[in-house]
């Protein structure tokens, strides 16, 4: 997927993807790839902000793609919604090179104890 964490903290993660290697057959960033990426922002936020000995893990997840991506590469940045005790659920932006906005997504992470090794 050639995913680059550029910055992260619990309140903001920003990840990079190349379209070239993620397109479908027409030649579009794939709507998959997006997914992908909107998961593994939202997800490195969600753990940061699960605490000490928890984890975070994944969901559910909604994307809508708003325009195509055909080159370069697309940013996601994450930012939280709610960060409760139990559940996070954080807003992904995905962007062109030009910043337009290609896709929303929100995903929710359930909030658990670390289980034993």
């Amino acid at each position: 997927m050639g995913i680059e964490i550029v910055e992260y903290s619990p309140d903001r993660v920003v990840a990079t993807m190349p379209v070239a290697g993620n397109r479908q057959p027409y030649g579009l960033l794939h709507g998959g790839a997006n997914a992908v990426l909107a998961e593994q922002a939202g997800s490195i936020a969600a753990a940061l902000s699960a605490g000490e000995g928890r984890i975070a893990v994944g969901l559910e997840l909604t994307c809508t793609h708003h325009r195509a991506a055909t080159e370069g590469q697309v940013t996601a940045v994450a930012s939280p919604l709610h960060r409760g005790r139990s559940t996070a659920t954080y807003d992904i932006e995905i962007t062109d090179e030009k910043g337009r906005r290609t896709c929303s997504a929100r995903l929710t992470c359930i909030l658990r104890d670390q289980p034993p090794k």
